[in-house]
């Protein structure tokens, strides 16, 4: 197992899961340099000691992934003097409206009636091959952009692992990284303090009780299968990795080639 060379990690109070990318092994033998590609959940909690930290990356770019119905939720991304924030939503906020506010609201046994039976990771594999298949677009403009001039850049969602996972990944299939080590640096976001910290409308000690938290557990967490079923889409839609980002991205060799030379070692 390809082990990721270890980084400074800050404890900042405000952003969950965030986390240098750098070190992973490409398969010629290089490495994700240091500095030039972060990944956390939202930033609308940041303290000013966050702001403070986050300013000091020197930032040319944020990438938020996040829908109309993420922000309102969870409010705007602070803002960080001379850094360039581009919302690209991944998932239309309709997609699923009713579904989240079921998981906020829903009592035991409308949770059940949703999520119970492998119905909860289903859905999160579907989501995972959906974003991969329609949101070419996004997954484009992202990989041009680092190709320009976006670097230093930070990649979130909401959480950190799901919508800002697959771009991540993305980006690091097109740098060359081992396949292990793209789905070691995915499944990170499991850790407890990484973690999205799940929200329900209750108080109540029954809102997170222990079958209300077992039904819950595959949306929120990163699981294998799911990055597994998103790398699977690229190679059963497109035949692979190069064809996908030539064909399906429209990511030319030489575009490429600026990538890597702008994030690897």
């Amino acid at each position: 197992m390809t082990q990721q060379v270890p980084s400074t990690e800050p404890e900042l109070a405000g952003v969950r899961n965030f986390r240098d990318v750098g070190g992973l092994p490409t398969v010629d033998g290089r490495r994700v340099r240091y500095g030039v590609l972060f990944r956390s959940g939202h930033l609308a909690h940041a303290t000013d000691e966050d702001a403070e930290f986050l300013g000091s990356l020197g930032l040319h770019t944020i990438f938020d992934f996040r829908n109309a119905a993420d922000q309102k939720l969870e409010g705007p991304d602070v803002e960080l003097p001379g850094v360039r924030n581009v919302n690209l939503p991944l998932t239309d906020p309709a997609d699923g409206a009713e579904f989240w506010k079921m998981v906020r609201d829903g009592d035991l046994d409308q949770l059940r009636t949703i999520l119970a039976d492998g119905k909860a990771a289903n859905r999160m594999i579907t989501s995972y091959r959906t974003i991969i298949k329609e949101r070419t677009t996004e997954h484009s403009q992202v990989l041009h952009a680092l190709a320009e001039d976006s670097v230093p850049a930070l990649m979130h969602c909401a959480a950190g692992k799901d919508r800002a996972g697959l771009s991540i990944a993305v980006t690091l299939l097109a740098l060359g990284v081992e396949r292990e080590a793209i789905l070691a640096d995915y499944l990170e976001s499991n850790a407890k303090h990484r973690r999205y910290k799940v929200h329900r409308s209750s108080t109540s000690a029954s809102a997170y009780s222990p079958e209300v938290m077992e039904l819950l557990s595959p949306l929120f967490d990163a699981r294998a299968e799911y990055l597994t079923a998103a790398i699977e889409t690229i190679d059963g839609t497109w035949g692979g990795v190069d064809t996908y980002l030539e064909q399906g991205l429209g990511i030319a060799p030489e575009t490429r080639d600026r990538l890597r030379a702008r994030l690897l070692d």
